[in-house]
């Protein structure tokens, strides 16, 4: 373990409070590991480091593979266009919609959730109950029949009805469930064997609760702000330790072949000075190089960051069942690891 970055984790906890997992390590040595706050505060157990998370939009990653892995296989392409592997009506969808459109969040399509110009994802099921959202066909009514917002591959504007449509294109080429895929393709040949897609209302053992905290000092959690299973958006639930490993998968090609996962790990399309997209994470740059791979999400009761630096070999998690506080547990160990 390396003292100082322990100190810099504990001293950050204290300041926020921090409720959760946090693991570094730097090839095979662990560099920081501790775990705070419960994963079910009413029983008082203690998150620990097999607790298992949930990840929000952290999960894009596992779609953008998960499409890598049929392109790889020759089912589709990149170019392919939406409506040449998706039998679904989009009546008001521009019809030059790529895959590679969906991947880089350039496809123009209108989000049922637009993180921009909306702050409350509770709000979305107030008329339609998050209990009916199971499967990816419960989407398509929040957006099917909506206007396009501009012209495939004019800019990036992140869009999670975008990772819908990839998902639902999982499960027609595979023939597959989209989690049952995910599950068996990715998390089983990853070696992430405490990983999957749970329905909220029969977590397993082991599960941290999502807790979202009020102003007056009391709290609630997250089983009615959110769908009660996640899919190709968001929605799974992790070990630190199994996100590690996937990393280690990727980078290792024993997800992808070489070109595939070279293509994955692309920065495709840039969103701010030194932020850019590649295939379902951010790519961080800094003096004209990439140092960072990263994913992140955020759902109330959920905050989670995870990345790899290549030049050091270096990988973090940062998993929360609060709806804050990983970015600053984070950006504290950047700073101290100098990234």
């Amino acid at each position: 373990m390396n003292n100082r970055l322990m100190t810099r984790i504990e001293q950050i906890h204290n300041k926020i409070q921090f409720s959760g997992t946090v693991l570094v390590e730097q090839g095979e040595e662990i560099l920081a590991e501790a775990s705070y706050g419960y994963a079910n505060r009413a029983e008082q157990l203690n998150n620990q480091s097999g607790t298992r998370y949930g990840i929000a939009s952290g999960c894009k990653i596992f779609t953008a593979i998960a499409i890598c892995q049929l392109v790889e296989e020759g089912k589709i392409s990149l170019d392919t266009h939406l409506k040449e592997c998706l039998d679904i009506d989009f009546p008001n969808f521009n019809t030059n919609i790529t895959i590679h459109h969906l991947l880089t969040h350039t496809s123009g399509i209108p989000d049922y959730f637009d993180e921009e110009v909306m702050d409350d994802f509770e709000e979305l099921w107030v008329e339609r109950p998050m209990y009916h959202i199971r499967r990816l066909q419960d989407f398509l009514s929040l957006f099917q029949q909506g206007q396009m917002t501009f012209a495939p591959g004019d800019h990036f504007h992140y869009n999670n009805a975008g990772y819908i449509l990839l998902g639902l294109i999982v499960e027609q080429v595979s023939g597959l469930v989209f989690t049952n895929y995910v599950e068996t393709r990715i998390f089983k040949q990853a070696g992430m064997m405490d990983s999957g897609y749970f329905a909220l209302d029969s977590l397993p053992g082991q599960t941290a609760i999502g807790f979202i905290d009020r102003e007056d000092g009391t709290w609630r959690t997250n089983i009615y702000s959110l769908p009660v299973q996640g899919g190709s958006d968001g929605g799974a639930f992790v070990t630190a330790r199994d996100m590690v490993k996937l990393w280690k998968a990727l980078t290792n090609q024993e997800l992808l072949n070489e070109a595939l996962t070279t293509q994955l790990l692309t920065p495709h399309v840039q969103d701010g000075d030194d932020d850019f997209y590649g295939y379902g994470m951010w790519i961080g740059k800094k003096n004209g190089g990439i140092f960072k791979y990263h994913v992140m999400g955020y759902d109330p009761g959920v905050s989670f960051h995870s990345g790899y630096y290549p030049s050091s070999d270096i990988t973090l998690v940062v998993c929360a069942n609060i709806s804050s506080g990983a970015f600053d547990v984070m950006d504290e160990i950047e700073d101290e690891l100098g990234n």
